[in-house]
């Protein structure tokens, strides 16, 4: 294997993990991919043999790119139509439930949306410490600050997101459930079923991005919430294509017309296992990469 075979051979080993960062900091795909791309170019063209570390250069890279794109990004979403919600990921694994049950919280729209609380560098103080297990030392040069100052963004970040650091995820079986009642309550128009799996302060958002139709207002409380799936909901989806997969680390569902991906749907829990929040994307910028499975870490 020549010299830049065995680059690309270390890059690839660390894809998912740079994925899975660039993802969480930016809550976008498309951008996710695009800082990847652009760092597997910069590692090629770089003098890897002065690299003691590449894990470490590479992460460093990666994370410093990802906190200036969010700089910019927090500018773009005070003037986004409507609700902005993270761009959903097919997530694909092989991995023990166990992991899969700690991927999931992390990789949630929940999740992603609280982080939105903090600061570019909170953020990623946050996720390299918390999420990605690396010492204050570590983050501290990812980042490049004093371990100091990373302690304090850490803090920072801890207190910013309170009580939402605790996330629920409940087992596969009652997410499995959760779907089969939504579907039929679509289908049907008959929400019966789905009644006992919400909470009586669930909320339901939308994301249209200005590009196709959905409701621009957070719908708060149970009732409003079960007539919109009733009502509009039914009306709209009924005759749709219904396909449940994994997005973002949990059961959710794709729905396409006419072999289109037109919507996608994920759910947020309580700690009784029911349903508080529910995250529907139709931005047709945002389905786009549903297709194709993302392998992250």
């Amino acid at each position: 294997m020549n010299s830049a075979e065995n680059a690309a051979a270390v890059f690839e080993q660390r894809r998912p993990f740079l994925l899975g960062l660039a993802y969480r900091i930016l809550s976008s795909r498309t951008e996710a991919e695009d800082v990847v791309q652009e760092l597997f170019i910069k590692w090629l063209e770089a003098d890897r043999a002065s690299i003691t570390t590449p894990a470490a250069w590479l992460t460093t890279a990666c994370t410093r790119h990802c906190i200036d794109l969010l700089r910019s990004a927090h500018t773009s979403r005070v003037d986004y139509i409507g609700t902005w919600l993270p761009e959903p990921i097919h997530t694909t694994h092989q991995h023990s439930p166990e992991h899969m049950h700690e991927l999931a919280s992390s990789l949630s729209t929940a999740f992603l949306l609280l982080l939105e609380r903090l600061t570019p560098k909170e953020r990623a103080a946050y996720l390299l410490y918390e999420i990605f297990d690396m010492d204050y030392a570590q983050v501290a040069e990812a980042i490049g600050v004093q371990e100091a100052a990373c302690r304090k963004l850490v803090s920072r970040a801890k207190a910013g997101l309170g009580s939402g650091q605790i996330r629920y995820q409940p087992e596969p079986a009652r997410q499995d459930q959760l779907l089969n009642a939504f579907h039929s309550a679509i289908a049907s128009g008959s929400t019966a079923s789905l009644t006992a799996l919400l909470a009586e302060d669930v909320e339901l958002c939308a994301d249209g991005g200005g590009k196709a139709s959905a409701i621009r207002e957070t719908l708060f409380g149970i009732n409003s919430v079960l007539d919109f799936i009733g009502q509009s909901l039914h009306a709209y989806w009924q005759t749709y294509e219904w396909l449940p997969t994994q997005i973002n680390g949990g059961q959710g569902v794709i729905i396409k017309a006419d072999g289109v991906i037109t919507a996608s749907m994920t759910f947020d829990f309580d700690k009784a296992g029911r349903v508080n929040r529910i995250f529907i994307m139709r931005n047709p910028d945002k389905l786009a990469g549903l297709e194709t499975g993302l392998d992250v870490r």
